[in-house]
């Protein structure tokens, strides 16, 4: 059993930042892919950002160079800092873990990120 514990998120003017935190706990490799996904009202599920065990990083293009992951693999948590927000961020922002090697996911409850003036 895994489970991935969010915290960060809330409101925030547009050009302002916010930090969100993703622990993951239980039965779970060290060895996996962690990432954020969001989601806004009526739309899909997107991957926002990504990074391998290795430090390998991935990031959707409306984030680069604005946000910026990582992680602590002694203390199975990721981060996310997002920097200069847009109303456009506004969304849930899903925790995601993917063992390496594996087709499984396991998510986050979800933390709500609203960006507004």
């Amino acid at each position: 059993q895994v489970r991935l514990t969010e915290s960060g998120g809330g409101l925030v003017q547009p050009g302002g930042s916010l930090r969100l935190s993703c622990r993951a706990s239980g039965s779970t490799s060290r060895l996996n892919v962690m990432g954020w996904y969001r989601q806004a009202p009526g739309e899909q599920r997107l991957l926002v950002a990504s990074i391998h065990v290795d430090g390998t990083v991935d990031y959707a293009d409306s984030v680069r160079g604005r946000w910026t992951i990582s992680r602590d693999n002694a203390a199975n948590t990721v981060y996310l800092q997002m920097n200069s927000l847009k109303p456009e961020d506004t969304a849930v922002y899903h925790c995601n873990l993917r063992p390496l090697g594996t087709s499984l996911d396991y998510w986050g409850q979800g933390t709500q990120v609203t960006v507004s003036s």
